[in-house]
């Protein structure tokens, strides 16, 4: 058995990155499917002032209607994607935690396997429609049974009512949607009526709505919010959130079902966020922090968190082979570096403060602010530990202190 093969696996890291690949690729689909809708209402709108006035009124309100309609039908259509997507996302991510503890497992531990998890056929429709939700996981009893007899149990991920898996503000993934369609539609009918009130053409109003976009708008999402108009920014971004947040969610659900049914090899576990600009104060502040499961917060600690969770291997494993943790080598993680965010691997016991120290100063000033940022530099310069410095200037629910409040303390 090597001693690399019992660092915490790179690819646990990584799988921060893939995740937020796979929630663009997802949202970039209902992102395009609603765009789209906007793009043929705007178009029937922009030619009414073409038709005789006594029909003008009429064909508005039929227009109107249409949107209604068209956008509750993206929303319902949305959910079942969604589903689709959660569903074999839960499936690969359990498969893809369990393949890479299956790693750290030694070649001579003939008795020893890892324990999977089983994902419930419909689970991922629990985690979307029901309010709320939760993961439960359970053996049953022949399980048990062939747990003490020496084979691998396996465990069901499931979804339940009442407990924790749904978006930060407590609403499910179906009820967000419904809430876009039904906000969008306030806000297109509000623009028209607004538009006209103050003698703009339909064509003028058309045109505000829909932005520049194209139909199946090719591009980022930040390219197509770019292209926007008043109808689909907020939308697109709403979107984008809402997809993003619940991959998170229930991909780290997920991982935590198969940690918690392993803790023979692993009983904590170190919270890793994203080592970028981007990064909310929160999670820069937990990044690195390690926690029993079941006794630590878990991402999505808010909306668009990309914060992920990785296994820290058990001591009692570790001596159970003649390992020491000082032995362990300490592998990489993934980062973007510098102003223009350059992808780049740093060790992977670099911390989010640690990381922010070693930035340009016009990095640190996007992070904290100009006046902050000098502060925590000094603090640094003065030979204090940056996860220190970081914790004093980032309170547990990672509000920021104030600048008084940092001038007694620093």
């Amino acid at each position: 058995m090597s001693i690399k093969d019992q660092a915490i696996p790179e690819a646990l890291y990584r799988n921060a990155v893939n995740l937020n690949r796979f929630s663009n690729s997802v949202s970039n689909k209902l992102i395009n499917a609603y765009n789209n809708i906007i793009l043929d209402i705007s178009a029937d709108l922009a030619v009414i002032d073409e038709i005789a006035a006594p029909g003008t009124t009429l064909r508005l309100r039929t227009i109107l209607a249409q949107l209604q309609e068209s956008l509750g039908t993206w929303a319902i259509d949305s959910s079942k994607v969604t589903i689709q997507e959660l569903q074999g996302l839960t499936v690969l991510e359990t498969d893809f935690i369990q393949n890479e503890l299956k790693k750290l497992l030694p070649s001579d531990a003939a008795k020893r396997s890892v324990r999977t998890v089983e994902v419930s056929a419909n689970f991922a429709k629990s985690v979307v429609t029901t309010d709320p939700t939760e993961i439960n996981i359970f053996a049953l009893p022949s399980e048990l049974k062939a747990s003490v007899e020496g084979a691998a149990p396996k465990f069901n991920l499931t979804a339940r009512d009442g407990a924790v898996i749904s978006l930060p503000n407590g609403n499910t993934v179906q009820k967000a949607f419904r809430g876009i369609a039904t906000q969008q539609t306030d806000l297109f009918t509000k623009t028209v009526r607004n538009g006209l009130l103050i003698g703009e053409t339909t064509a003028q109003i058309s045109k505000k709505l829909r932005g520049k976009l194209q139909f199946n708008q090719p591009g980022t999402v930040k390219q197509k919010l770019a292209a926007g108009g008043q109808a689909t920014i907020i939308a697109n971004n709403q979107i984008h959130t809402i997809v993003r947040t619940s991959i998170n969610q229930v991909a780290n659900a997920a991982s935590n079902a198969v940690y918690k049914a392993n803790t023979d090899i692993t009983n904590e576990y170190k919270y890793v966020a994203t080592l970028d600009s981007k990064t909310s104060s929160i999670c820069a502040r937990l990044d690195g922090q390690i926690f029993e499961y079941g006794k630590g917060p878990n991402p999505p600690q808010h909306f668009n968190c990309r914060s992920v969770i990785v296994p820290v291997i058990d001591n009692n494993f570790l001596n159970e082979f003649g390992i020491s943790r000082n032995d362990l080598e300490i592998g990489t993680r993934p980062s973007k570096t510098g102003l223009k965010q350059i992808g780049k691997l740093v060790p992977a016991n670099q911390t989010y403060p640690i990381w922010l120290s070693k930035q340009p100063i016009e990095l640190q000033n996007q992070v904290f602010g100009v006046k902050r940022s000098a502060l925590f530099r000094k603090q640094i310069r003065k030979g204090n530990n940056p996860e220190d410095v970081f914790r004093k200037f980032v309170r547990d629910d990672g509000s920021e202190l104030t600048l008084e409040e940092l001038s007694k303390i620093t």
